[in-house]
């Protein structure tokens, strides 16, 4: 009965294929010149006069329809579980009801658009494609250390490492592959300290062409839900001047130089957006920025004027996911009032309308194992933040292991969400 549910498109195709069979069959007798009509509706009547003489109809006719009814189910049954057998996998553990209802239901979803880098964008992702297949995650190409770094010095191009993140976490077969394209050589000449995923994306890149389209194919043959977008193609390199004074080349040697920032920017300047980026801004119905190193991975976006010029003109729920702990190199000593700063002084722009910040301290195991390191939990300051126009949205959303403190996918996923369908009537 559950393929009877409204919305799954397929009452109307079994009733049309009803139609399509009786009027075949009517079609036919009316070729040949109506004469079988007649004999066929005689031969009928005959039939279930002799069948009501020996069985009284009070018997054989609900015996008909419950041999009808049982035919029917047995057939479609059959039918379904030769179909499921072929488009799902072995080892799933849906149904084919159940995968079209989740393709419907998410394919009706918000048009969202996320914008960041590094392991906080991948985990937000994890828990959004539970909601919505129209995601579209703008990334940065900034990053210049580990595997990414020397793949971009020595082919040219984009470094594959963030985007290679969000890829696998939104495929459907998110532990399997994000195992896989994570997977570092140890051994060999040239291959020790590189992913599989990186060096799968550059393979891509040079079979394709170029870095869109092997994004793309790369998408289609991971089965993603949503789409994966850099923020520009242009060889990005950031630079960050400190307040002691120092000048500093390098994403990875910005947090090396553990200083406090003062102003950051890029080479080129001003970059061109990918134009499928600017699209997807254009047509958001929710645009989020976050979680994610405030200057290695958030604000290097942000640095492309196209992309913060459309990202100010949509009217729609903008939100930014302030971190939890700050980081060292980057944000030490920093509270919620000065990341949206941070923000707001990089791009000159105002970007987003509410902050969504982490309600509970760590525990004090965590806060003391970060502490070592030069991290503390990130504040709020409320008066400040409303000063500065923004809604403070306070939830829950942090996961705890071994003093080690993240985001929570399914939480965070969860509170934008509701947050979106709360506010999305006031734009």
């Amino acid at each position: 009965m559950r393929w009877l549910t409204p919305g799954l498109f397929v009452k109307r195709w079994l009733l049309l294929s009803t139609v399509g069979i009786v009027s075949l069959i009517l079609g036919a007798l009316v070729w040949l010149r109506l004469t079988p009509v007649f004999y066929t509706v005689k031969f009928v009547g005959s039939l279930l006069n002799l069948i009501t003489r020996l069985v009284p109809n009070y018997v054989s006719g609900p015996l008909a329809i419950l041999g009808g009814l049982l035919l029917i189910v047995w057939a479609q049954s059959r039918t379904l579980g030769a179909i499921t057998e072929v488009l799902l996998p072995a080892n799933s553990e849906d149904n084919l009801w159940d995968a079209i209802a989740t393709h419907r239901r998410l394919r009706k979803g918000p048009r969202i658009v996320v914008i960041g880098g590094g392991t906080g964008l991948s985990t937000l992702l994890r828990g959004l494609k539970h909601y919505s297949a129209n995601i579209t995650a703008i990334v940065t190409v900034a990053d210049d250390g580990g595997s990414s770094g020397r793949l971009r010095r020595e082919m040219g191009g984009i470094p594959p490492g963030d985007i290679r993140n969000c890829l696998t976490a939104l495929a459907d077969e998110e532990k399997l592959l994000t195992e896989l394209f994570q997977y570092r050589f140890e051994a060999g000449t040239g291959l020790s300290g590189h992913s599989f995923g990186n060096l799968f994306l550059s393979a891509m890149n040079e079979i394709t062409g170029d870095w869109e389209r092997a994004i793309a194919a790369s998408s289609q043959v991971l089965a993603i839900r949503g789409r994966v977008l850099p923020s520009t193609l242009s060889d990005v390199s950031l630079w960050a001047s400190l307040e002691d004074g120092r000048y500093i080349e390098g994403e990875s040697n910005i947090t090396k130089a553990r200083g406090a920032i003062s102003k950051i920017g890029c080479v080129p300047v001003d970059p061109p957006a990918l134009p499928q980026a600017l699209e997807a801004i254009k047509g958001a119905d929710y645009i989020i920025m976050g979680p994610g190193s405030l200057y290695t991975s958030i604000i290097p976006n942000l640095l492309v004027p196209e992309l913060v010029e459309a990202i100010a003109a949509r009217k729609v729920p903008r939100i930014y996911i302030c971190n939890i702990m700050t980081e060292p190199g980057e944000t030490q000593g920093y509270g919620v009032a000065e990341h949206i700063e941070a923000i707001d002084r990089a791009c000159g722009k105002y970007l987003f309308d509410a902050v969504l910040i982490q309600k509970k301290l760590p525990s004090e195991a965590a806060i003391a194992r970060y502490q070592k390191e030069g991290s503390t939990p990130v504040l709020l300051d409320r008066k400040t933040v409303i000063e500065a126009g923004r809604r403070i949205v306070i939830a829950n959303v942090m996961s705890e292991n071994n003093t080690t403190v993240r985001h929570d996918p399914k939480r965070l996923a969860r509170v934008l969400v509701k947050w979106y369908e709360r506010t999305r009537g006031n734009w």
